[in-house]
Order: C-alpha cells, then sequence, then structure tokens
C-alpha cells in the first residue's frame, strides 16, 4: 500500500471555511530535497491572505481563481525522516526548522524541501511550536527594523500593532537594540507589552499614535494600519516609515518619498531575499533566543484537524502573538 500524507488544500480563494483537508501521496525527496515530518506549522495573517488572494494584485503570481499550489501553510518545524542521495547539510532524525515559501503545503504531515532553502537545524532548547513561528514574524521584524530601518540605540521607535505576531516581535527586538520603544495594543494587551521592553504602551482606542510633532524615528507599521501621509508628521527629520503590507497605495509614497524630503517609506520583501541571507539572519535570531533576549510569543495551538478554526482565530484580529496547529 502507498503511503500518503494529510494536508490543506485551498480549492478557492475565500473565507476559512474554503479550506478542505486532502489525502495526497507521501512525496519522494528529489537528488538535493529532504522529507519532513512536521511537528508543528504557523498559521499567521499573511496565510490568511493568501487564502482570500489578497491584495489583488498579487495574484497573477498567486493564480488568477485559485491559489496556483493550491495548498495552505509556509513556516514549519520538524523532523527529517528521508534525504536525497546529494543532500549534505541533513540527515534523517535530524530536527529543522524554516519555511516552504512559495511551494507552500507546510500545514501538513509531511513536506519536502531543498536543502539549500530556508531550511535550518533546531536548537533542542526550542520547541518545535516555537521553532514553527520564527520565519513569520520574527524573520519579518527583525529584517525592517535592522536591515530596512536600521534602527540605532537611542532611536525613537513606534510599533504599530504591538501584540501580533510581528509586534511582540518587534518590541523585544527593537528594545534590545537600545532603542526608546512606544506601541499600540487595545488595553487589554497592555501589560504584555511592556513586559516585552516597550516604555510606553498606547491605546489605540483612545489616543492617537501619529501625533505631530512625535517624532519618531522608526514608525512599524507591522498590520498595514496607517499609510506614509498619516504618519509622516509624526515622523522626525530623517525618520522612516516602514510597512511590511505592500499595497497599491504604498508604493507611490515608497517612490516619491525618496525624491522630496528626507522621511522616508520603505519597503523590502523578506520572501525575496536569498536563502542564505535568510538563513545568517536566523541563525543572528537563535543566538538572541539562546541568550535570553528574545523569544516568540505564542498565543494558541490547535491540532492540525482544527485548521479552519485557528484561521476563523487568526482572521478575527484578536490574537496575542503566534498561533500553530500540530
Amino acid at each position: 500500500m502507498n503511503a500518503t500524507r494529510t494536508a490543506w488544500q485551498i480549492p478557492r480563494y475565500g473565507r476559512p471555511e474554503t479550506l478542505t483537508p486532502v489525502t495526497l501521496p507521501m512525496p519522494q525527496p528529489g537528488p538535493r530535497e529532504v522529507l519532513i515530518r512536521i511537528h508543528a506549522s504557523a498559521v499567521t495573517r499573511a496565510d490568511g491572505m493568501m487564502r482570500k488572494g489578497e491584495p489583488l494584485f498579487a495574484r497573477p503570481f498567486l493564480g488568477l481563481r485559485r491559489p496556483r499550489n493550491g495548498l495552505s501553510g509556509t513556516g514549519l518545524s520538524g523532523e527529517v525522516i528521508a534525504v536525497g542521495d546529494k543532500v549534505s547539510r541533513f540527515a534523517p532524525g535530524d530536527m529543522v526548522f524554516g519555511e516552504a515559501g512559495m511551494r507552500f503545503g507546510a500545514n501538513a504531515s509531511h513536506i519536502c524541501l531543498d536543502e539549500e532553502g530556508v531550511l535550518m537545524p533546531k536548537p533542542e532548547a526550542l520547541s518545535h511550536e516555537d521553532a514553527a513561528v520564527l520565519c513569520d514574524g520574527v524573520l519579518t521584524s527583525w529584517h525592517f527594523l535592522r536591515n530596512l530601518g536600521q534602527v540605532q540605540s537611542g532611536d525613537r521607535v513606534l510599533i504599530l500593532g504591538g501584540a501580533g505576531s510581528l509586534g511582540s516581535a518587534a518590541v523585544q527586538i527593537a528594545a534590545d537594540m537600545g532603542a526608546e520603544v512606544t506601541a499600540t495594543s487595545s488595553a487589554r494587551n497592555a501589560s504584555l507589552i511592556a513586559s516585552l521592553g516597550a516604555t510606553r504602551v498606547i491605546d489605540y482606542a483612545t489616543e492617537d499614535a501619529l501625533r505631530p510633532g512625535a517624532a519618531y524615528d522608526v514608525i512599524f507599521d507591522t498590520l498595514g494600519v496607517a499609510s506614509f501621509s498619516a504618519a509622516k508628521p509624526a515622523l522626525a527629520e530623517a525618520g522612516r516609515y516602514l510597512c511590511p503590507v505592500l499595497t497599491l497605495g504604498c508604493l507611490p509614497a515608497i517612490l516619491l518619498s525618496g525624491l522630496v524630503g528626507r522621511k522616508r517609506a520603505l519597503f523590502a520583501a523578506v520572501g525575496l531575499e536569498k536563502p542564505q541571507h535568510l538563513r545568517t539572519m536566523l541563525s543572528e535570531i537563535l543566538t538572541k533566543i539562546d541568550q535570553h533576549r528574545l523569544a516568540p510569543v505564542m498565543d494558541r495551538i490547535y491540532p492540525l484537524a482544527d485548521l479552519v478554526e485557528a484561521h476563523v482565530y487568526v482572521e478575527a484580529g484578536h490574537k496575542r502573538g503566534n498561533v500553530v496547529v500540530v
């Protein structure tokens, strides 16, 4: 009897209920691929956007009427159970974490990935649940704050959306870099964000964080809730507005801000970085985690069979940190 694996398919763009469990043939690793038994995989806001086919201008790349690949999930952690005959970085029994990227299919029991992709040995002290989310909020925030925003010690940094997967990582990263961190959240999450290193927490329901003259050196809009034009009055003279959510409205601001004035709107897709560069960043992140200076914030853990429920929860917009399925 042929071996099979379980996975979740996206037969068409739509609500979480469009997700469909499927049984597929077990993939066989190519010469430079590894077969991984997945122990945990992330459920992210970006996964939900892909499921809905948003933003619309991304559909030519994802698929016009449904996702071209058709499977759900990117971030994962698990055990290598088979390798191709030219694989040198990993062996059966190794614990690994990483991301499937545009291949998708991480919300599954098994997956084949290229050994030279974004795939790393998992430290023994790091749980599969924590490792599975590192390539989402933690890696994205690391890239935007360190490489794009070039945050320096003493900078005044505002994190819009401090309680999500990106925000909870960004607060820790910016604080560890020596910045003075302000973050927005609902009142119920204020103590959590303060415990992560924020000097000040603003309740977005009662106060406008983008106060003119606030003079932030960096504003990191983790959810795309503002815009460069709205953030500009709150930026310092050479301040940077960073947003990982690329919209059609962001594009003119990114282009024009480089031509007029010193304030900048900046964007760089993490997924377009070379795997070797991403692995280097993940190594730096693992060092911070080992030093207890950074830790993923975990909200809920669902069984893989409850992926639809996990998507519903993430889409509601009230999660604190990360959500995974196991």
